[in-house]
């Protein structure tokens, strides 16, 4: 049973970890080389895309913006530009078209580069064609720049503060309701079973004093 409750307590770290890790906000430094609008006929895959743009149709294919760049570390990678209205991941996005409009603006050469932090969600994989969205990007000096994540390190310190409160909250609900309530239904039994040993006892004297007169 120990290992199927590790096993369990694992499985479970390990949702919330990827759900954290997808949802919440990170931040490459990159250099735009290209956009591009795409047709995209939406697969199995289709629950990593977001939802049509505020104003279009639901369809199975649709236009995606796309935002080509190279990391920092030399490493190409690609963005999709989608907004993402009111659904989730809650971002409220409605500016796709100025966000790939500032990405053509941005656009530069490996001689000359100029270097953007872009802010987005999701993961890249290849095999799946999921790629990540690109919320925001603003220029930075250099592709050394490090952006210090404080959204999700306050996202996170409210998060446990929530947490915490809640556990004390039932914590403090368990120590006045539910513990003397089982003490009660504790209590109540003991009682049941004190008298029905008393009554076990004198059913067998009763029985035992029937015994001595019939022995007579």
């Amino acid at each position: 049973m120990r290992y199927v409750k590790w096993t369990f307590l694992a499985i479970i770290a390990l949702l919330l970890f990827s759900f954290f890790h997808y949802t919440l906000p990170q931040r490459d430094i990159a250099r735009v080389v290209g956009t591009e609008n795409r047709r995209i006929d939406f697969g199995e895959n289709s629950f990593f895309w977001a939802s049509p743009d505020v104003g279009n149709a639901v369809d199975k294919n649709r236009d995606v913006f796309f935002i080509q760049t190279f990391r920092s570390n030399g490493k190409p990678m690609v963005y999709r530009n989608e907004d993402t209205g009111w659904g989730w991941p809650p971002y409220f996005k409605l500016d796709g078209s100025n966000l790939q409009t500032e990405a053509q603006n941005m656009i530069s050469s490996a001689d000359n580069p100029r270097w953007v932090a872009i802010t987005h969600y999701g993961w890249r994989n290849e095999f799946m064609s999921i790629f990540p969205n690109a919320i925001s990007m603003r220029p930075v000096e250099g592709p050394d720049v490090k952006v210090f994540p404080w959204f999700n390190v306050i996202f996170f310190i409210v998060l446990a503060g929530v947490l915490l409160l809640l556990w004390r909250m039932w914590a403090q609900f368990r120590e006045r309701t539910i513990d003397p309530t089982l003490e009660s239904i504790g209590d109540t039994f003991d009682e049941v079973d004190a008298r029905a040993d008393g009554l076990w006892a004198r059913f067998k004297a009763w029985l035992a004093s029937w015994t001595g007169k019939s022995g007579r």
